[in-house]
């Protein structure tokens, strides 16, 4: 099937065959008919059904090939079982797409898969392409193109604007439209992509990025089949400065090898679809309120690519409020320039004018204090973005339209920065805001939470994560068991830094590696079989005397016997102790979906207790690596505190860059590979421990 080129394509056919038309506007196969001749579709419909002569006031015909000329599009509303002729009959006709209501496919049992398996392959024979089935539709409000039959549009037509819904859900992708109408966004396109026989919910997501009367795009995703394809799209967003405002549902574990190393376990399927979104420039968010709200901050189009924001109110306790959610989101909040705030007070004596800044009560008799402030704030702090608390003064029908008056003239001054405005009023008062380039909350922190959003796109938009990317390394052939010591050897011979270690096979090799390798040292059982040495006692740290040492080799083979007693034993590996750093753990995934992910964290022992790790897919910058370091709780432990010395955290960034390349590079052989601990230095890294699941191992 031939891909689309543009959206129009698939959103704006002037020939539609609507097989299963019925005159009963009410009905599925009536509703489309119904609205696009109410709205004003100006292409040519073509009813079909045997049954009748007219349909709505239309020629009707027995059967598509009836139809004397051909077709762009078809419509498919009928049984399950008659599905697939319909298609072919439409391919025949010359139809670019076939958009199936019908249900009782893939969803329902192995019958129905076979029967869209069957849909499938006529599309691969003939071209067309398949939208659906077990689709609601979708609807181009631009040309009034409604092959649909969601009764939103009963309620609503939909007022064209800048907004695109692409959802594989139909009932729910039917309550993002209707919540974007209640507040004020028109929305050009929405796609709702049903059981994806063909036509995936990244296709439409792509084809919105690349349609110029799009600018946000709010998608519901249930699961991608394609990982490739969905990140293809999301790069095209980003390139074209589009946000991609995601809800994914459902969480799974990956599966099969999560017994296997932390890294498995702790690399849930939805963390990798968090970390997929975040790395791409998707924003996340968990509920409809959460999606129309980001909506309307972007209706302006102005990401802000700083985190610094201004706080401007009418009250004290909502300045509070606001300087908390800010700070829970990780945004800056600096306060005003001691010189500035001065200024301030000699407008103001009693007012704070800190950030947040409250131009008290003395608003009401003056509302140019608006301005004033505004202004200072903006070239005085420094900051990105401003979110104003009017309550119900901006409502106020006699404070209102001065007060929009007064922000416009002031704003326009400052067409990068982004103005969110916190207020009670009217459903109207809120469209002149809007209308203004102003976007309108009821609840301060849901502002803060879409500035948040804002401010994300807008680190996205300017920072590629793959500027740098490393070239992959060729790829070696890698054993299908390998222990930790040929583990770090691999690692070793791409350029990864490991600890030196000695393979100890008698008492007489232990005491030839002591007396090579600086006291003190540490001893760890060398098996394939053991995949966690510390649960079975087999490994013993700080050993200060050769006699130490040579008790504590016979103590861990002794161990193994007991707790391992069918582990293959390869012998014990002595290697000198690391000085004091901050454990890491570094780990790799290959999902099934989007392929080789990276893991850092912190590690040791702890790992899945802390589970504070992210995820980036491989492979990565040094960049981005780092920002993934940040993106962890404990970040401030590589940084230093109480006195401690700081990690070398250009070097971790680039083990972990180079790490990725090397997984990336041996993805096809490679189900997850963990380095724990990674120890972070003030001087560099190592690795201390190596752990590598290759596919097929123990079949």
């Amino acid at each position: 099937m031939s891909a689309y080129e543009t959206l129009d394509q698939l959103t704006a056919p002037q020939r539609v065959a609507i097989i299963g038309a019925s005159d009963n506007p009410t009905r599925i196969g009536g509703r489309p008919i119904s609205y696009m001749l109410n709205h004003g579709y100006t292409g040519q419909i073509f009813p079909v059904n045997p049954k009748n002569e007219t349909i709505q006031g239309l020629p009707a015909y027995a059967q598509i090939s009836e139809i004397q000329e051909e077709i762009d599009f078809a419509l498919i509303a009928v049984k399950s079982t008659m599905v697939a002729e319909q298609v072919r009959a439409a391919a025949q006709k010359g139809a670019r797409t076939a958009l199936i209501f019908s249900s009782g496919f893939a969803e329902m049992d192995e019958t129905g898969r076979a029967l869209q398996e069957e849909l499938v392959e006529i599309g691969n024979k003939t071209g067309i392409r398949i939208l659906g089935p077990n689709s609601l539709g979708l609807f181009n409000a631009q040309n009034c193109f409604f092959p649909t039959f969601t009764a939103t549009i009963d309620r609503a037509k939909p007022e064209v604007g800048g907004v695109g819904i692409a959802s594989q859900s139909g009932a729910y992708g039917s309550h993002i439209y209707m919540a974007c109408h209640s507040r004020g966004l028109g929305i050009n396109h929405w796609v709702t992509t049903g059981n994806e026989a063909d036509i995936e919910v990244a296709e439409v997501i792509k084809l919105m990025a690349t349609d110029e009367s799009v600018h946000t795009i709010l998608a519901y995703v249930e699961s991608v089949k394609d990982g490739g394809l969905m990140i293809d799209a999301l790069e095209t967003a980003r390139a074209n400065r589009k946000p991609v405002i995601v809800t994914k549902v459902g969480q799974s574990e990956i599966g099969a090898a999560a017994a296997a190393s932390h890294t498995a376990s702790l690399a849930g399927e939805d963390k990798i679809y968090d970390a997929i979104f975040r790395q791409y420039g998707a924003f996340r968010v968990s509920s409809t309120e959460e999606m129309t709200d980001l909506a309307v901050a972007a209706k302006p189009r102005i990401y802000p690519a700083g985190k610094k924001v201004g706080l401007v109110t009418i009250s004290g306790g909502a300045g509070i409020l606001m300087a908390d959610a800010a700070d829970t989101l990780g945004l800056d909040v600096a306060p005003m320039p001691k010189e500035s705030q001065d200024e301030l007070k000699e407008i103001v004596p009693f007012a704070s004018p800190v950030n947040p800044v409250d131009v008290t009560a003395q608003f009401f008799n003056d509302l140019s204090l608006v301005p004033r402030f505004t202004r200072a704030m903006l070239d005085k702090g420094g900051y990105d973005a401003l979110v104003g608390f009017w309550t119900s003064i901006a409502g106020s029908p006699i404070l209102g339209e001065p007060l929009l008056a007064y922000l416009s003239e002031t704003m326009a001054s400052y067409e990068d920065r982004l103005f969110l405005h916190v207020m009670l009023a009217e459903e109207d008062m809120h469209r002149k805001y809007q209308d203004k380039g102003f976007p309108t909350f009821s609840d301060p922190t849901r502002a803060l939470v879409a500035l948040n959003g804002m401010m994300f796109f807008g680190q996205s938009f300017a920072n590629n994560t793959l500027e740098d990317t490393p070239d992959l390394p060729a790829p070696t052939r890698l054993e299908a068991n390998m222990n930790e010591q040929q583990t770090k050897a691999v690692l070793a011979s791409f350029g990864l830094p490991v600890v030196e270690d000695k393979l100890c096979l008698s008492e007489a090799d232990v005491r030839d590696g002591f007396a090579r390798v600086a006291a003190p040292v540490a001893m760890k059982i060398l098996s394939a079989d053991i995949l966690h040495k510390t649960d079975i006692g087999g490994v013993m740290l700080n050993l200060k005397a050769e006699d130490e040492a040579v008790l504590a080799y016979q103590q861990i083979l002794d161990n193994a016997a007991v707790h391992a007693p069918g582990a293959k034993i390869d012998g014990v590996m002595l290697s000198p102790m690391i000085g004091d750093g901050v454990d890491l753990i570094l780990g790799a995934q290959t999902d099934p979906i989007f392929g080789a992910m990276v893991m850092v964290g912190i590690g040791g022992i702890h790992a899945e207790l802390l589970k504070d790790v992210t995820f980036m897919r491989a492979p990565i910058s040094p960049s981005a690596a780092q920002r993934m370091l940040e993106r962890l709780q404990l970040y401030p432990l590589l940084t230093g505190v109480r006195g401690a010395r700081g990690c070398d955290i250009a070097a971790v960034a680039k083990t972990i860059s180079d790490f990725s390349a090397f997984i990336a590079a041996h993805a096809d052989q490679l189900s997850s590979f963990e380095i724990n601990p990674l120890r972070a230095l003030p001087d560099g890294c190592v690795a201390l421990d190596a752990l590598a699941v290759c596919k097929g191992a123990g079949e």
